[in-house]
């Protein structure tokens, strides 16, 4: 299985910011879009960074009272992992784990084509099993 069908079930829309943007704004922006994180990008729409509710609370601790006009670059995870449409599930969730990233962009032709977090991927993960459990019922049974 591909990430491809992960984004043909939860869509291909992005929540994004720039990284001269600020904590607060990048705070109501999660909160609105009830999400966990954020792809930071540049002029040109290439993630440069992603900014995470682990981000924020990292942040809380190191600039207390100053964190909401602090600039997202000051918080941000730099160098991007970014997987691909037709990349494995599994791979993928191999190194997102290895690499403790819960939140990867998307590229296709090196473009922001998605987000995919290790969410839904077990989700994903979780409806095949089912599928190939119900088949194995079924073949049992006699079906």
């Amino acid at each position: 299985m591909h990430i491809e069908q992960i984004l043909k079930t939860k869509g291909s829309d992005v929540v994004t910011a720039r990284a001269d943007e600020t904590i607060a704004q990048a705070a109501i922006r999660l909160e609105a879009n009830a999400i966990g994180a954020l792809v930071i990008v540049d002029n040109e729409n290439t993630p440069v960074g992603i900014f995470s509710e682990r981000d924020l609370a990292r942040g809380l601790n190191e600039f207390g009272p100053r964190l909401s006009a602090t600039p997202i670059s000051s918080l941000m995870s730099g160098n991007v992992v970014t997987c691909e449409p037709d990349d494995l599930i599994s791979d993928v969730m191999a190194t997102m784990t290895e690499r403790r990233i819960r939140h990867l962009p998307v590229l296709k032709r090196g473009k922001l084509a998605g987000v995919v977090s290790i969410g839904d991927m077990v989700k994903e993960r979780l409806n095949e099993i089912e599928t190939e459990a119900s088949a194995m019922r079924a073949y049992i049974a006699g079906v």
